[in-house]
């Protein structure tokens, strides 16, 4: 009998040991993550809106700062954090719902071990934005018995959600209190950088309360570079400025770093049982791009079949080729290599043809959409720090 399917046995539980922990470098330094270059993107109306920021923060009772739920950490704008510290603050950490949520229990007690509120939030959800303002108008209550006007400001970087957020409070606000003006909404955009202009919302009377939306800004120089690659994952930073094939080398080494395609396993085979629905000789006109939240009609049931097996194929393919990978993935050049593999092996899945110039590109799109929209599973890419940050 062969000795290979023993000898592969073998490697993937080496590889299961040691695959998280001993890679040398952060993935971010690595040379085929990191060879693009540092990751900036601070165009001028971020330079301006910052100013402006700074400026209003002095008139601030009170700051919303929205952060995404999967990078707790490096969605923080790291130059705006002094000037945060100082106002009264909470963060919501938004899109919980694409974040794990075991992890986001830590980084709730992380926060409160700080002594900063911190509230997870899903945007789009009433009930979710209501624990929200329950404790922003808990933390204003001495003010609101002495100020007739109150002004609360949501800031944060591109596309975490604030505007999404914005909308969600007038829709309660427009409920609970006698707004007497015509309410207005914000702009709501998949991609980052919509709004570029500081407008006030009016959200209550007596005493009078005002919502400041704010442009989202980041540092005008994102010095780690793994911080500007989480950044870009998540979508904060426009993919045109990184790439989309660099953002999905990324995101395959954090996979692969994280043995993630071996947590799918289980899963896999309850749906390798139920079977393949969708017949890939079909041309399904369904565009990925449908994930992205925002006002729609809801997918049919082609549709919905559709993006299950496309997963499916995805998980499958990630999780084949990293156990059967015969290299050394606690090496940069192992890793380099896998994630080489599994590009060729997701074009195929993908059905992309081989006939494509821009074959890779189209893959890096597919694979991004389907982990912004969390279709490959809730995670939060920063680690909880062992030491207090600010």
């Amino acid at each position: 009998m062969s000795k290979t399917p023993n000898l592969r046995r073998r490697r993937r539980e080496q590889e299961m040991r040691g695959i998280t922990g001993v890679v040398k470098k952060a993935l971010g330094d690595m040379e085929f993550t990191a060879g693009g270059g540092a990751i900036n993107w601070f165009p001028g109306h971020m330079a301006a809106a910052t100013r402006a920021i700074r400026h209003r923060l002095k008139l601030a009772d009170m700051v919303i700062e929205v952060r995404d739920s999967r990078i707790p950490l490096s969605s923080a704008n790291q130059d705006l954090q002094p000037h945060l510290a100082s106002k009264r603050r909470v963060i919501a950490l938004n899109k919980k719902d694409l974040a794990n949520p075991n992890i986001m229990n830590k980084w709730v007690n992380f926060f409160d071990s700080c002594n900063q509120d911190c509230v997870p939030i899903n945007a789009h959800s009433k009930s979710s934005v209501r624990k929200l303002l329950e404790l922003v108008e808990f933390k204003l209550k001495e003010a609101i018995s002495r100020e007739p006007t109150l002004l609360v400001m949501v800031v944060g970087v591109p596309n975490v959600g604030k505007s999404a957020l914005i909308n969600s409070i007038h829709q309660i606000a427009s409920e609970r209190f006698p707004v007497q003006e015509k309410r207005k909404r914000a702009t709501v955009g998949p991609l980052p950088g919509v709004t570029q202009d500081i407008a006030g919302y009016k959200i209550a009377h007596q005493p009078s309360i005002y919502v400041l939306d704010t442009p989202g800004v980041l540092v005008p120089s994102i010095q780690d570079i793994e911080t500007g690659l989480k950044l870009a994952l998540a979508g904060s930073v426009k993919d045109a400025v990184v790439g989309e094939e660099r953002i999905a080398q990324y995101l395959l080494a954090v996979l692969n770093s994280r043995r993630t395609p071996f947590h799918w396993r289980r899963h896999l085979n309850n749906r390798r049982v139920e079977g393949i629905r969708y017949e890939p000789e079909e041309r399904h006109k369904f565009n990925l791009n449908d994930l992205q939240p925002k006002r729609r009609a809801p997918p049919n049931k082609s549709d919905v079949v559709y993006v299950e097996d496309l997963v499916t194929e995805v998980q499958c393919t990630l999780y084949t080729t990293l156990s059967e990978f015969d290299g050394n993935v606690e090496d940069e050049n192992g890793l380099e290599s896998l994630i080489e593999v599994q590009f060729e092996a997701l074009q195929k899945a993908m059905k992309v043809s081989h006939k494509a110039a821009e074959a890779r590109l189209r893959v890096s799109k597919k694979l991004l959409t389907l982990f912004r929209a969390g279709k490959l599973g809730q995670f939060i890419l920063d680690d909880v720090p062992i030491t207090k940050v600010s």
